[in-house]
């Protein structure tokens, strides 16, 4: 019963994670990636669909991405997605691909970056408490029941406590790998 909610505990703190760096994905740092356009939505025959379903996406250099849409039509839903983005990009395009130059960043434009992913990880560690506080308020309800002992709620507290550090140094470690590609030039 403990290990079932410690293990249920972990994974949901590692989902956590897990979209925290797919999240952290899709900020601009000093070069190009896939990541920073492909879930930008595009209206698309009265849909809203991802742009990484629509075209493929390509770095021929370290600063330029090159969307090559499936269906040639699509090319203008794109352009106009993307420049109602808040990306700051303006797309190029030449009727079958579009390019997307990636200017360098100004050190104002990375302090900006370096803020949001701040608050990134902070909601990351918030959602890890948040887990925590819920499995010890099931672990009080065993007790409460019966069902486990006043030293096994203490053990599985420390337990828990010792999980919920290790997923906030690990989003701190993720937190700083971010910061310093974004803060390279």
């Amino acid at each position: 019963m403990i290990n079932e909610l410690m293990r249920d505990a972990r994974g949901r703190m590692q989902s956590a994670l897990d979209v925290l760096s797919d999240d952290l994905l899709g900020i601009r740092t000093g070069r190009a990636s896939p990541a920073l356009v492909e879930k930008l939505q595009v209206g698309y025959y009265g849909s809203e669909l991802s742009l990484i379903q629509l075209a493929t996406i390509s770095v021929p250099e370290s600063r330029q991405l090159m969307i090559r849409p499936f269906d040639g039509s699509s090319l203008k839903a794109i352009e106009k997605a993307i420049q109602a983005s808040d990306l700051g990009l303006t797309p190029s395009n030449d009727g079958k691909v579009i390019r997307l130059n990636l200017p360098p960043l100004t050190e104002e434009r990375r302090r900006d970056l370096v803020k949001m992913v701040n608050n990134r990880l902070e909601d990351a560690r918030i959602a890890i408490r948040n887990i925590r506080r819920d499995a010890l308020k099931e672990l009080r309800e065993f007790e409460k029941e019966k069902l486990i002992s006043e030293d096994e709620l203490r053990q599985s507290e420390t337990e828990l406590q010792e999980l919920t550090d290790e997923m906030v140094e690990q989003v701190a470690e993720i937190g700083k790998r971010k910061e310093e590609e974004i803060m390279e030039f």
